[in-house]
């Protein structure tokens, strides 16, 4: 067999080995989803780009960030329409950019900044993904593609002293790659959302697929919702106080 057809198959049996484990870690954390919570599960925006969230613990004067827009925020915009909160979106890509500014540029309850999130500010590279009809950019590059922009990247406790938050209450983290060092990065820095909703993109080696996840567990949240790679994680506290409320 040639060089490079060696090459090539290790390459595909690699690939298939490291999607035959991913999919092992999910099943393996899809057991950990608490069923007996008393939480009013419901999905919120369109089929592509809503979230499975408790209806019941959102209220209107919950702060919510959504990092990652793309060219969907019916997520974002139910959150205001059903409960009247604010929403703050964050997403540096200039499609991302233009969808908003057709979408939302009237909507008072909806904030947004041109900004990614990262562990720190700085700026970074955005790489293109393969197919140019998607809109979805990648700072790991997650598609090893060698088109890109760069943009200035944001940390949680940076966005929330220049907003002024003290908390935040709902946390979307659809970022293509960069929500494992977001996530570990806001743990670390005793951040915890009530609510979080992280998608897990793909390709992920499957050991970082399994710290991220361990790391919100142990953190005090748990799984509440899984929706293909979509996890939505609720803090023990609010989870305790849900069910105490369900049973009077």
């Amino acid at each position: 067999m040639a060089t490079k057809d060696r090459g090539m198959t290790l390459n595909t049996f690699r690939k298939s080995l490291e999607g035959k484990l991913r999919s092992l870690v999910r099943r393996r954390f899809s057991r950990k989803i608490v069923t007996d919570h008393g939480l009013a599960l419901e999905k919120i925006g369109s089929g592509y780009g809503g979230w499975t969230v408790p209806t019941n613990l959102i209220r209107p004067d919950w702060i919510c960030y959504c990092g990652g827009v793309g060219e969907d925020i019916t997520f974002d915009l139910g959150l205001i329409a059903r409960f009247g909160c604010r929403v703050f979106a964050f997403d540096p890509t200039p499609r991302a950019v233009a969808h908003v500014e057709q979408q939302a540029a009237d909507i008072s309850l909806f904030h947004f900044l041109p900004v990614g999130l990262w562990s720190e500010d700085k700026a970074l590279r955005f790489f293109a993904p393969r197919d140019p009809a998607h809109v979805s950019h990648s700072i790991l590059n997650l598609q090893e593609t060698s088109d890109y922009f760069e943009a200035k990247c944001r940390s949680l406790p940076s966005l929330m002293a220049e907003l002024e938050h003290r908390r935040i209450d709902l946390l979307k983290v659809d970022i293509e790659g960069a929500e494992h060092e977001v996530v570990r990065s806001m743990l670390k820095q005793r951040i915890h959302p009530t609510v979080l909703c992280m998608e897990i993109d793909q390709p992920v080696p499957p050991f970082r697929f399994r710290k991220t996840i361990g790391r919100v567990l142990d953190s005090g949240y748990k799984l509440v919702a899984l929706d293909g790679w979509n996890f939505t994680f609720v803090t023990d506290e609010a989870l305790a106080a849900a069910g105490a409320a369900s049973r009077h």
